[in-house]
């Protein structure tokens, strides 16, 4: 695929990567793609694709009508820009994006692994919100509703066009662009947001009490009531450097510590 003359959903999750070298190269046509036919975990993405859809209308959302590789044009802060999602679902002008990953990989990281594409295709296809379908091995499978995040887009935008005015003027990057890192905590997942709470005196103070007095039953019951009634009900996550909280699918807090805690 001719991929000359635009600014894609992949590329864009490359330039907030930093991969501006490699990527320059192969925009002004001085170097082609990396060959992925031989790649296993691309080609086994590209192979699953359709039951993802299929196991995503199946069992997240029966009622759902989907047209597959749909194409979405525009051009944004002067680049051109394509894209081509999954799924658009006609019902409700939303996009479906499917991956499939290693099993012990987590829905966390694929979120701020594929954060820019997902925002990228919302902007071009105007979309209010994206499911993010995932397999993981062959033995299990989790669907989130990523929300478009306008901040997050903006500043997004931005690097993209510088990026895209050196290859527009044939001007090569110095090196590999250390782009700004974008916190994701603030966008929405299943209507849910995280928090970071490192700084959080009363947060890190239960934070010790669950740790250190977990022998000491009524303290840690105390402690761990404390800390769940510090999540608020729009937070799907509040963690910090000690321990993380997590809201599961059916609204329940789970407590767990982190193995590296100071």
């Amino acid at each position: 695929m001719d991929r000359l003359g635009f600014i894609g959903g992949s590329d864009a999750r490359r330039i907030m990567d930093g991969d501006w070298h490699t990527l320059w190269l192969e925009k002004t046509g001085q170097q082609q793609p990396a060959d992925l036919s031989d790649n296993l975990a691309v080609q086994l993405g590209i192979a699953t694709e359709d039951f993802n859809i299929q196991w995503f209308q199946k069992y997240y959302l029966p009622d759902a009508i989907l047209e597959t590789q749909h194409k979405f044009v525009d051009t944004l802060y002067g680049v051109p820009c394509r894209g081509t999602v999954d799924g658009w679902l006609l019902n409700d002008d939303k996009i479906l994006e499917c991956k499939h990953t290693y099993e012990r990989n987590t829905m966390e990281s694929c979120l701020k692994q594929y954060m820019p594409q997902l925002q990228f295709y919302m902007t071009l296809s105007g979309a209010e919100s994206c499911f993010l379908s995932v397999i993981f091995g062959n033995r299990r499978w989790e669907c989130v509703e990523v929300s478009c995040n306008n901040e997050y887009i903006q500043r997004m935008l931005v690097h993209i066009k510088e990026f895209w005015d050196l290859v527009a003027s044939n001007t090569p990057p110095a090196s590999d662009k250390q782009t700004e890192s974008l916190s994701t905590d603030h966008i929405p997942v299943d209507k849910m947001v995280r928090r970071d709470a490192t700084s959080d005196n009363e947060f890190i103070s239960r934070c010790h009490d669950y740790i250190e007095q977990e022998a000491n039953a009524k303290s840690f019951e105390s402690a761990k009531a404390d800390l769940k009634a510090m999540v608020a009900d729009n937070e799907r996550e509040v963690y910090c450097d000690l321990l993380t909280i997590k809201r599961d699918k059916r609204g329940a807090l789970r407590i767990a510590i982190k193995e590296n805690k100071q």
